[in-house]
């Protein structure tokens, strides 16, 4: 072998690498990356450098990597200019009639895909919905749901990007599909209950609708239960799924005595129309398609082992090129992450005690180094990282393997499968009751990761891997993530979060205050005629974002729906020390599901009234409201009211007290008011603003029909120079504190 044989580097790795080089410009370009965008290219030319370093054909790597860059900035430019056909529509009140997929809505004409909320429980077929469209939003909340950018995402050079939402859908009429997904459906649900079926869409087709509306008991949902137990892989379509499927066909090939172009061509052309026919194109389950095609048809032609960085490489280049904005799509980073840290298996294998069978020892050396290489993903983007990830994976990884092809042979068998169902109905519940146990482990929490954080796991990751290569000893890998650990939590430890954060959590209220040895809740908004859990769904994810482990008080102001429904689920989600409540109403039913979960959780209920007050350093905070000796009809007057002082600066929060109310708290001089019921005409007074003088005042508000904040309230505040600062407008609005 030639010197520098072993020094080549796939034609396909520096064309990738040019390809996202090119899509990141584009992006920064239009949408102003600018700064990301820079030290990401940055990266991305020293990766390039370091590859072709030692490769004696520099040149044609420097000039693969060019036109990657070209190709991708081009194909970027391409989806990101089309204009959305459904724009000149937005805000009007429209009828739509399409093809329902469990996903999106698409329209023939305009040749358009538009998402829906909420979500219909109907299956795919034929949708007629009503109702109106908006454009999606971006993210509102540390650790929320960014619309609009996980829209984008989801179009292509051949694949229109949704670019609208119909909000407020109500279906009219409905026919379920008849085609080959519609048998397929058909056959996976085939003699089973309703959560079974729902699992094996999930398993098989990636369909999750009607699995997010199963619970294994109230407020324990089943993807919250996947989720937890580091499951929630097994429900995206992935190359475990490709793998799985194309194994059990390669394997009956083999004991057919086909020969290799029949044993591997086969395989490989079905995937194509497993792709198109009964599944949507995602990111995860077509580069799972893509690189499982290379592979068999590289073993097909006789080439040999594919190469592994290669063959990534060369998936994500065919997939970039055509779905260019995968590249922001959660689903894709992670199974690229993925699939790179498994190239390590077999050396980490290796290095696991030889007693034990070899089998085990690769499933174990795949479930750690997937969970490892996606660690900083996960951890910052839902904020929790799962204890139990190893030992789940390896319980549900053994159900899996016979559960995904006998499925899969159900789902063909459409109606005639209720017999094979007979044995995939248990194998469903037995993974349902994986999920439902290991969920019930706790889960490390965890903030947003900065750039530190980023440099501190790639290092870490480098040292892991020259130990794999036997180039450093493992206590130089430890000392390499101790100091890592130690860096990156130092600051947090040093400087503690001071500030006040106002949550948009829409139409509602959601206040946190973070202060040296105190942190407290201040409601946790609510959805009025909506079984969203706001509380557990936007506010807890957003605590995590923030790096908040535990609450020290939740303040309940009192029993409307806007503010205090989502606290149970926080309660759910969250080590609480006490709920502090006003008037305990015991004919209210959010409030009262808000004591329930207390008293299941075992947090103390306080009953505060004018006076109480709690102290943190220099900061305290007091109770202004209500007085106790006599409570009104209307909740509003019952409101639990605060101020917090720190030092020479104050802010009060009014909860949803009417004016006649704020006139009797005697506030004195304020920094910053929390304006009481979302700007309603009869709340912020004239002698409550004469009396405080805030500088500045925070609207929790969102879309209303209420009129709110009222102009007669922006009136007073401007009168009084007052800047208002809106969660509608702002989103999430931090402000720090002194």
């Amino acid at each position: 072998m030639p010197v520098g044989a072993a020094a080549r580097t796939a034609w396909s790795v520096p064309a990738a690498l040019g390809v996202i080089a090119g899509i990141l410009l584009a992006l920064g370009v239009t949408l102003g990356f600018g700064g990301n965008g820079a030290l990401s290219l940055a990266g991305l030319a020293a990766l390039l450098g370091a590859l072709a370093w030692r490769d004696p054909r520099r040149a044609l790597l420097l000039g693969l990597a060019v036109a990657g860059v070209g190709a991708g900035f081009l194909s970027a430019r391409t989806v990101l200019a089309r204009p959305d056909p459904m724009t000149p529509w937005l805000g009007a009140q429209v009828t739509l009639r399409g093809e329902w997929d469990g996903q999106f809505l698409t329209l023939q004409e305009p040749r358009a895909r538009v998402a829906v909320a909420p979500k219909p429980t109907q299956g795919a077929g034929q949708l007629t919905v009503s109702g109106r469209l908006v454009a999606p939003e971006g993210r509102r909340t540390p650790g929320g749901f960014d619309q609009a950018a996980w829209l984008r995402a989801q179009g292509g050079l051949l694949l229109p990007t949704p670019g609208a939402v119909l909000v407020a859908a109500r279906v009219q009429a409905h026919t379920p599909g008849r085609g080959l997904r519609g048998w397929f459906r058909r056959g996976l649900s085939a003699g089973l209950d309703d959560r079974r079926a729902a699992l094996m869409q999930a398993i098989e087709l990636g369909d999750r609708g009607d699995i997010s509306r199963e619970e294994f008991a109230e407020g324990y949902a089943v993807r919250d239960a996947f989720s937890r137990a580091g499951l929630a892989h097994l429900m995206a379509l992935s190359g475990q799924n490709v793998a799985l499927i194309t194994g059990v066909l390669l394997w009956l090939l083999i004991r057919a005595g086909a020969p290799p172009a029949w044993r591997y061509g086969l395989p490989a052309a079905l995937l194509l129309p497993y792709l198109l026919l009964l599944v949507q194109p995602s990111p995860s389950i077509t580069r799972a398609v893509i690189m499982g095609g290379v592979a068999l048809v590289a073993l097909a032609v006789g080439r040999g082992r594919p190469d592994p960085l290669g063959l990534i490489a060369l998936a994500a280049l065919l997939c970039l090129l055509l779905f260019p904005l995968w590249l922001l799509d959660l689903g894709f980073v992670l199974s690229f992450l993925a699939v790179l840290a498994l190239t390590g298996s077999a050396r980490l294998a290796g290095r696991l005690p030889a007693r034990w069978p070899y089998a085990l020892r690769l499933a174990v050396a795949a479930t750690v180094l997937a969970e490892l290489g996606t660690l900083p993903v996960i951890a910052g983007t839902f904020g929790q990282v799962p204890l139990v990830g190893l030992p789940a994976n390896l319980v549900a990884g053994v159900i899996m393997a016979a559960l995904v092809p006998l499925g899969f042979l159900a789902g063909l068998l459409g109606p005639l499968a209720a017999p094979l169902n007979l044995i995939n109905g248990p194998l469903a519940s037995a993974l349902l009751l994986v999920a439902q146990t290991f969920g019930q482990a706790p889960v490390l929490t965890w903030g947003v990761i900065g750039p530190a954080g980023f440099v501190a796991f790639v290092t870490a990751a480098g040292a892991g891997w020259l130990w794999l290569l036997g180039r450093v000893p493992g206590r130089a890998v430890m000392g390499t993530v101790l100091a890592g650990t130690l860096l990156t939590a130092l600051p947090g430890w040093v400087r503690p979060a001071q500030d006040i954060v106002f949550l948009d959590v829409g139409q509602g209220d959601c206040t946190l205050l973070r202060l040296p040895g105190l942190t407290v809740l201040i409601d946790a908004g609510g959805s009025v005629g909506s079984d969203y859990d706001v509380g557990g769904r936007t506010v807890v994810p957003a605590l995590r974002a923030l790096g908040v482990r535990k609450l020290d008080v939740v303040i309940a102001t009192h029993a409307d729906t806007d503010h205090i429904e989502g606290v149970s689920g926080v309660l759910r989600g969250m080590p609480v020390g006490e709920v502090w409540i006003g008037q305990r109403k015991t004919d209210d039913p959010v409030l009262t599901a808000v004591l329930n979960e207390a008293q299941v959780r075992g947090v103390p209920v306080r009953e505060v009234r004018r006076g109480d007050h709690v102290q943190a350093g220099r900061a305290a905070l007091t109770v202004l409201w209500p007085p106790g000796n006599a409570w009104s009809t209307e909740d509003n007057d019952n409101s639990v009211a605060v101020r917090l002082d720190v030092g020479d600066w104050h802010a009060a929060f009014l909860g949803d007290l009417p004016a006649h109310a704020e006139a009797a708290l005697n506030l004195g001089r304020l920094n910053l008011l929390k304006v009481a019921h979302h700007g309603s005409r009869y709340s912020t007074g004239e002698a409550l603003l004469a009396q405080a003088r805030p500088a500045d005042a925070v609207i929790s508000v969102g879309r209303n029909t209420y009129g709110h904040p009222h102009p007669d309230v922006l009136g007073r505040l401007a009168a009084a120079n007052t800047r208002a600062w809106r969660t509608d407008q702002s989103g999430t609005i931090t402000w720090p504190l002194p």
